[in-house]
């Protein structure tokens, strides 16, 4: 008999084809085995069917192992599917969030741009009625001889219209801080000037709560380069700190010591010291524990992260140290010396030898502010015209000679900076000396006012003895 033959091809995976055989054998009747055959026939049968089930069974085993590989390898590929599935996903999440942050960060920049140019405009605003208050506590000032009574008043209008400028510089200050643009004048200063400043500055606060200050420095020049107004800022609000902190009748001490090249400034007070857990957050910016105090004493609670900030500007550091509540606190900076050679004193001779009257036009839209500076300045002896408008200060200015012109940032009709151009372009040398008035202190300020052509920048309240200096040492044209 002839074997019948199946063959049947399977795929073990995607090029691995795999090849089962399956054999069926039948025989042929024998004549000589007949007898044999027909006793065991229903014996062959069986055997015959037990092996076609065996084969069928092998085969099923097979088929079931080339199944199961089959789906281990679409497994695969599915997982591999599936991974890429996610990762496109994640990539279109990554663009999507780029575009976001992008947007946010947008975002947080115009919200900065409008709370910087908001907070700009509110200082220069709440300036404005300071200038004229100051001024006219100055005139108090020299009228206290007449009427002693008076000496109590003006040091009130002093302390309050100080503190308030000291407030909006603060909050200026703090936008400074937040988006990082504090930038310093640098210069050697004497180390005992920044001093004198800041006493000069705390001074008020000290007297009026009868305070001790003493002041221990060495004899020899110590030399800073440095920002003198940013520096003034750092000890001045320390010695304030102390003050506000410190009982009536308390002692307040700084003391310097040099150490090498670097020299150390300790502020100290017996008043009402620092809680410990406060201690290592005291100079970042809105603490809350000390925020809260400050606040009750009439401040930002600003000030210590302004110390801080303007400190390591200058290459130094500060430190803290108080045994808690009720023990008194000590700040202690350190500050690198330079070698520069101290300002020479020669200038400043000079110009308090040269006193002579001087012819001053005064721009400003105040009309308070402008008469108080012009009966200031009139006191002094000099000349003064003014003018309340941008073009007719320009007028005024093309039409006669000045020594000084006084002009205000913000004026109707023509701001001060068109107006000191102009001038600028159309007067003959020898020109007068142009001094900017602002209630604006942003350094971009300062920077189109010396574009513009103004020779100094004061920040209203103005400093009387800042522009008298300025002044007196400008030569009569």
């Amino acid at each position: 008999m002839n074997a019948a033959e199946r063959r049947v091809v399977l795929e073990a995976g995607p090029h691995r084809p795999h090849t089962v055989t399956m054999h069926h054998t039948a025989h042929s009747p024998d004549p000589e085995d007949a007898p044999a055959q027909q006793l065991s026939s229903e014996q062959n049968l069986q055997a015959l069917h037990n092996r076609e089930v065996k084969l069928l069974r092998e085969t099923i085993n097979q088929l079931l192992i080339m199944a199961k590989m089959q789906m281990q390898e679409k497994d695969k590929s599915d997982a591999f599917g599936m991974l890429i599935m996610q990762l496109r996903e994640a990539n279109q999440n990554l663009v999507l969030a780029t575009f976001g942050a992008q947007d946010m960060q947008a975002s947080a920049e115009a919200t900065t741009v409008r709370q910087t140019e908001f907070l700009a405009m509110l200082a220069h605003e709440l300036r404005n009625p300071l200038q004229p208050l100051a001024m006219a506590n100055d005139l108090l000032a020299k009228k206290v001889d007449l009427d002693p009574q008076l000496v109590d008043v003006h040091g009130v209008i002093g302390r309050q219209v100080a503190h308030m400028a000291r407030l909006i510089d603060d909050l200026l200050d703090a936008s400074r801080v937040s988006s990082g643009k504090i930038t310093l004048q640098l210069a050697p200063i004497l180390l005992s000037d920044i001093i004198a400043s800041a006493v000069e500055v705390g001074q008020a606060s000290i007297s009026q709560r009868q305070q001790v200050l003493s002041v221990s420095m060495p004899k020899e020049a110590l030399v800073i380069e440095g920002d003198l107004v940013r520096l003034t800022q750092v000890f001045a609000n320390l010695l304030i700190n102390a003050s506000k902190f410190t009982h009536e009748f308390g002692h307040i001490d700084i003391v310097v010591r040099r150490h090498d090249d670097l020299v150390e400034i300790a502020v100290s007070d017996d008043g009402a010291g620092i809680a410990l857990d406060i201690q290592p957050f005291i100079f970042d910016l809105f603490t809350q524990g000390f925020r809260s105090l400050e606040r009750a004493q009439g401040g930002l609670g600003i000030g210590l992260s302004l110390v801080r900030i303007i400190t390591q500007l200058h290459g130094g550091t500060v430190d803290v140290f108080s045994a808690g509540v009720g023990f008194g606190s000590q700040f202690v900076l350190q500050l690198p010396l330079s070698s520069l050679a101290p300002p020479s004193q020669d200038m400043q001779a000079a110009h308090a030898a040269c006193a002579l009257p001087r012819r001053i036009l005064l721009i400003e839209d105040n009309a308070d502010a402008a008469e108080m500076l012009a009966l200031l300045l009139t006191q002094d002896g000099h000349h003064v015209d003014v003018r309340n408008d941008g073009p007719s200060g320009l007028r005024a200015a093309l039409d006669a000679p000045y020594d000084v012109i006084v002009c205000d940032i913000g004026l109707p009709g023509m701001d001060g900076f068109q107006v000191i151009s102009s001038a600028r372009a159309a007067l003959p040398a020898p020109l007068p000396c142009f001094v900017a008035a602002s209630g604006y202190s942003q350094l971009g300020e300062f920077d189109r006012a010396g574009e513009a052509g103004f020779d100094h920048y004061l920040v209203k309240p103005i400093n009387i003895d800042a522009l008298s200096r300025i002044i007196t040492a400008t030569v009569p044209r």
